[in-house]
């Protein structure tokens, strides 16, 4: 008998006697196939972001501590968030996180524009050039943190020579100074999320035809006038997107910032997220910190659903 027999017998065999799974399959809707694909992943979801949601809303109404898992956990109502709300500290580290929110997005959003433009020339050596600026971009946060850190150095640090080359101050101090410290976490994170934003807005250069402009130039329009009625409105949701994305990454910024100053000098650049860390993990407050987790989440979130209609309205 030839092996090419024996292969058509066992194709047969297959075909009339297929195994259990493939005639349960067989017998259910294109959806119902398609929820028993999807399903497992659902559930992957719900147990590593639902839950621990659901977990620490229960917990902001307790008195419970991490370090003390023998303990009794307590129920005490909204407790917590009377503190938290009423806590003057508490609106200290948010003002400094908006503070740090603010003069990031306005920086990275007037440079990565401007960067955009630049690139979107095509001049020669603009694909060098545009990889070079991305390089920051693929740092990871506290290895920029560290970075900047000698760059502030008062006495050995580059910036602090830069800027005495424009004015003679002496030595800069920008971590150790209450009023320059905020300015150097905003400085360090510009550098290194300015790409994010030229990117994005490169991408919504190249999506503009270039018919438009032939038309402007026919109605003798000038540089100005195409940058405000064709450029700005076809870059604009590029833009607001990436606004969103980096807004709500540097509401929660950590990592960079205690690279930096720590959350010093004092608590000037102590941002919620890293109060936050103070409260969970060095005092163990966990009742406490999730009623804050929980603030910042509804905070956020809130912001995030009023930023995403003004996108769409825009986008239509």
């Amino acid at each position: 008998m030839s092996t090419q027999t024996i292969e058509r017998a066992a194709e047969r065999v297959a075909q009339a006697t297929p195994s259990g799974l493939s005639r349960r399959i067989a017998g259910l809707s294109d959806g119902a196939i398609a929820w028993l694909f999807v399903s497992p992943t659902i559930v992957l979801l719900l147990a590593i972001n639902i839950f621990p949601l659901l977990w620490t809303i229960y917990l902001s109404f307790t008195n419970y501590r991490a370090n003390q898992p023998g303990r009794a956990i307590r129920w005490i109502g909204t407790r917590n968030y009377e503190r938290l709300l009423g806590s003057e500290d508490i609106w200290g580290y948010m003002q400094a996180t908006a503070h740090f929110v603010c003069w990031t997005m306005a920086l990275q959003v007037l440079l990565g524009l401007g960067l955009a433009l630049l690139i979107n020339r095509n001049f020669k050596g603009a694909s060098f050039w545009t990889t070079v600026i991305l390089i920051p971009m693929m740092l990871s946060p506290a290895v920029v943190g560290t970075f900047w850190t000698y760059l502030y150095q008062p006495q050995t640090g580059i910036f602090s020579y830069i800027v005495n080359l424009f004015a003679d101050v002496g030595p800069l101090n920008m971590i150790g100074s209450v009023e320059l410290a905020p300015w150097a976490i905003v400085i360090a994170d510009t550098w290194m999320w300015t790409p994010y934003i030229m990117l994005l807005c490169l991408a919504g250069l190249r999506s503009i035809p270039d018919y438009l402009y032939e038309a402007a130039e026919v109605d003798r329009a000038n540089t100005w006038q195409k940058f405000w009625y064709i450029t700005l409105p076809r870059v604009l949701p590029f833009l607001m997107l990436a606004v969103l994305f980096r807004g709500i990454e540097n509401f929660k910024m950590f990592d960079m910032v205690v690279e930096l100053t720590s959350g010093g000098p004092g608590s000037t650049t102590e941002l919620a997220s890293i109060n936050l860390k103070r409260e969970a993990f060095e005092k163990w407050r966990t009742g406490y910190s999730s009623a804050f987790a929980i603030i910042l989440f509804v905070t956020v979130f809130g912001l995030g659903n009023i930023y995403v209609k003004a996108l769409n309205r825009v986008k239509s």
